[in-house]
């Protein structure tokens, strides 16, 4: 049985090693086989294969299912990176960079219809459900993506905007990852949703421990410039508690660097990082970080799977939540 979370990582990468996703023309193709080349944690494949694998014994059954919703996940890096002028996709040159905007746009397209014909591998009594479950999401991380943009440009954005703003745009998809594997797996309806719900949930937390490892990472281990995000003037829920409780010298000083078009980034992110540290916004992010990690981890309580395997997951669910990169 393929319920080792190695295993299961290995047969995720074989698959999209051999996935036929077309090759004339190559200008149109090429970047769908370079972007998945890249690599990442594969993550939500990964979960799919685990909530399936909560239920039944041969995850190679939700295989292509599983990697639909990688490919989707591509496709909006894809698209995500044009609307943000990325140089950069783990470490390597973005498809927008390497070959064109319009390439990269209509490749984008293609993806996400290659993503479609992966889901129509789960069985034809259970597609419908898996469709309906599967464009309710799309939708969401669109609407996400699109009050991200928004964002740029709101000179004043709320704790719960924020927090909404992410539950679309990255914890609907991980939560529609282990949902499709309940499904695929003839799980309840309840344990379909507790699933879901646990999925939403992780992944909030996940992003707000991402905003605080731009931060405060050690940079020897995080893999990209701590301060990014401060650089940017990202409205992450750091900036957004800081601008919420600072005061007098410390607000004007704040606002003052948000202002700036000139300056020393090094010197900026000291500034800024002095401000957030007499703020004490850091324990505020994480205790809000752990709240969701929590509230996600006790919907495993009640799902109806053999406790070992559901250990399996809240393990490995445990040990993304341990990670400093």
């Amino acid at each position: 049985m393929l319920n080792n979370i190695e295993q299961l990582s290995k047969l995720i990468n074989k698959e999209i090693e051999q996935l036929d996703l077309g090759h004339t023309p190559s200008t149109l193709y090429d970047p769908l086989y370079y972007i998945l080349s890249l690599g990442g944690k594969r993550i939500r494949p990964l979960l799919t294969l685990m909530s399936y694998s909560l239920y039944k014994d041969d995850p190679k059954e939700a295989i292509l299912p599983s990697l639909a919703v990688e490919v989707f996940h591509n496709f909006t890096l894809m698209h995500d990176d044009i609307m943000d002028n990325a140089p950069l996709r783990r470490g390597n040159t973005t498809v927008h960079e390497k070959w064109n905007e319009n390439v990269a746009i209509l490749s984008g397209d293609v993806m996400l219809i290659k993503a479609y014909e992966l889901l129509m591998h789960v069985p034809t009594s259970k597609l419908p459900q898996v469709l309906k479950a599967f464009n309710e999401c799309a939708t969401l991380v669109c609407e996400g993506q699109q009050l991200d943009m928004d964002f740029e440009t709101q000179s004043n954005v709320s704790e719960a905007e924020y927090l909404n703003m992410i539950k679309l745009k990255t914890a609907v998809l991980l939560g529609f990852s282990l949902e499709l594997g309940a499904i695929l797996g003839d799980a309840s309806e309840k344990d379909c949703k507790a699933l879901r719900e646990f999925g939403i949930n992780i992944g909030i937390g996940f992003q707000l421990k991402d905003d605080l490892l731009d931060v405060y990472a050690d940079q020897s281990h995080f893999g990209k410039q701590v301060g990014g995000d401060i650089i940017a003037n990202k409205k992450t829920l750091l900036l957004i508690k800081a601008l919420q409780l600072a005061k007098g010298n410390s607000k004007k000083k704040l606002l003052d660097w948000i202002s700036k078009e000139e300056f020393k980034p090094e010197e900026k992110i000291k500034e800024v990082l002095s401000i957030y540290n007499t703020l004490n916004v850091q324990s505020i992010a994480e205790e809000k970080m752990n709240e969701y990690f929590q509230t996600g981890l006790n919907q495993l309580s009640i799902l109806g799977a053999s406790k070992h395997k559901v250990t399996m997951l809240k393990s490995f669910t445990q040990n993304l939540i341990k990670r400093e990169s």
